[in-house]
């Protein structure tokens, strides 16, 4: 059987990746619904956070959360009158907080070392399996953290 699995990079402030991974659910590029739709059951999303919080100035720098897209298709959700982004359920992992700064030597989707924050300014993107696997097993090691 063929592996359709893709791997995705998403970046969000870590006080909103803790909401998602409390609530089994993702959002992407402030709740658009297109980078959803690319996503497909058992893809794999792993979340980058420059900032503790979105708004704010302290730095974070780290992968946050590692999970699986589930089965079923996107959905919207009504904050408020003027904001209902949309949500995709995830499997998230037990993981720990790794930070970026020593993986940029090694990460190839970064492509400039020096500007390596860069291709988080897109705020959705796709990854190469052997990217995703690094920071996966840095993310699942047992004394990281």
């Amino acid at each position: 059987m063929e592996n359709n699995e893709r791997y995705w990079i998403v970046a969000a402030s870590k006080d909103h990746v803790k909401r998602g991974v409390s609530g089994g659910f993702m959002q992407a590029n402030h709740g658009k619904l297109p980078p959803l739709k690319r996503l497909k059951p058992n893809d794999w999303v792993i979340f980058y956070s420059s900032k503790q919080s979105m708004g704010g100035e302290e730095k974070c720098q780290a992968f946050t959360a590692i999970g699986q897209v589930k089965v079923g298709e996107p959905y919207q959700f009504e904050y408020s009158e003027d904001f209902k982004p949309f949500k995709r359920n995830i499997n998230f992992m037990n993981c720990n907080e790794v930070s970026i700064l020593p993986l940029i030597p090694e990460l190839q989707f970064i492509e400039n070392k020096k500007s390596w924050g860069y291709p988080f300014r897109f705020g959705f993107f796709e990854i190469k399996k052997t990217d995703f696997e690094l920071i996966n097993k840095e993310m699942l090691r047992k004394d990281a953290g």
